[in-house]
């Protein structure tokens, strides 16, 4: 049975969805929204995205040979989730000008060439990671927002951690562009950045914005969510059938890659008398001589840390089990990645492991989309239709 299956209804809002994955942003808007358009490149997240949504609005193919006259309609948002190889602390910094995540200038010349036959979307929602903000010095985040407020669009940034949402360690930069004649209700914008969601990093970046990138700058107002009361532990599965227990020799050399602060770590969960769970990431670290070598880090904080692509065996998270002096260890599941993305446990995901995990490390968590358009997206968007009905 197909998630989501929407009746049209006319009065729902529309929108595109680019650089789609497996359809998680979609998951976030809900039935309340109506998809014209997804595209993604990935065969195989093309495949996922179709199990679980239809494929009736999906394009499978590089955003580089997408024509405007492939968008149906009138889009009232597009949302992009545009790749963050380039643009991550730990790629080689390559930024926008880079193979992956330079696909954001092909996809935004959609955006101006929409504008140019009079249907532009009234809203742009692009996630990214935290370092699209210093990339190229912060030449890359100037770009997004110069080529925005060329547009005609008013736009701000926000800095959400999945981890107010679900029990993983995911800060993800969120910019938010509503069209210059959706005038802002004032409960929407403040004057000046609140920590919760404009911490200093985003603020520095702020300050180096050229006078043109500035013009269209808000500090877009977003309330905090009840408190998260699920932890890492919580979402584990019993026994999953797509992974297997280490043996102990393979969960003791795991632990002998922890430097001094992580067995500290370790050793406060082994003391703790009663059971514990940790995630444990695998990282190829320097010492100050320059030595590179494999390190294992771990925490023990009831958070998973970020979900990534698999793309070596460091890139996969492990769960190291303690219990007294017992030890056992495992790779995180597939159904547990995806229980960290917020998405429910009828999603459809690949059969093959690596293929589920580079799904779900590749995605955007749905509550945090959720939150986005239930106070944000869907205020912008009411506000406008009371002016038009007045």
């Amino acid at each position: 049975m197909l998630l989501c299956q929407e009746r049209f209804v006319p009065s729902k809002p529309t929108y595109y969805e680019f650089f789609a994955g497996g359809g998680m942003a979609r998951a976030g808007l809900g039935d309340g929204w109506r998809c014209l358009f997804a595209n993604d490149f990935d065969a195989k997240k093309a495949e996922t995205y179709r199990a679980n949504w239809g494929g009736d609005e999906f394009f499978l193919g590089d955003v580089r040979k997408i024509e405007t006259s492939q968008l149906p309609g009138i889009a009232d948002l597009v949302w992009a989730s545009f790749p963050c190889q380039d643009l991550s602390l730990a790629g080689a910094r390559a930024g926008l000008a880079g193979e992956r995540s330079g696909t954001f200038w092909p996809f935004f010349d959609l955006v101006r060439g929409l504008r140019r036959e009079d249907r532009a979307p009234r809203l742009l929602a692009f996630e990214n990671v935290c370092g699209t903000l210093t990339s190229h010095g912060g030449k890359d985040f100037e770009a997004i927002c110069e080529a925005l407020a060329d547009e005609g669009y008013r736009y701000g940034a926000l800095v959400v951690d999945a981890a107010l949402f679900v029990p993983q360690s995911r800060p993800r930069l969120f910019i938010v562009a509503a069209d210059a004649t959706l005038a802002s209700p004032q409960a929407l914008t403040a004057q000046s950045p609140a920590e919760a969601f404009h911490p200093p990093r985003l603020q520095n970046a702020t300050e180096r914005l050229s006078d043109a990138a500035r013009r269209g700058w808000v500090w877009w107002r977003l309330p905090s969510p009840p408190r998260r009361n699920v932890s890492l532990a919580e979402l584990l599965e019993t026994n999953p059938p797509d992974v297997a227990w280490r043996s102990h020799e393979e969960t003791l050399a795991l632990v002998s890659l922890m430097n001094k602060t992580n067995r500290d770590r370790l050793t406060a969960a082994q003391a703790l008398g009663r059971p514990a769970i940790g995630a444990v990431y695998r990282r190829t670290r320097s010492s100050a001589s320059g030595v590179r070598s494999q390190r294992a880090e771990a925490r023990f904080d009831g958070l998973s840390g970020c979900l990534r692509t698999p793309a070596g065996g460091s890139s996969r998270q492990f769960l190291l089990f303690v219990e007294g002096a017992g030890l056992r260890s495992r790779l995180i599941s597939a159904r547990e990645t995806a229980r960290l993305m917020g998405l429910p446990d009828d999603y459809l995901l690949p059969r093959v492991y690596n293929d589920a995990y580079h799904l779900t490390g590749d995605g955007v968590v749905a509550p945090v989309v959720r939150h986005l358009s239930h106070y944000l997206l869907e205020p912008l968007l009411h506000a406008a239709a009371q002016r038009q009905a007045a």
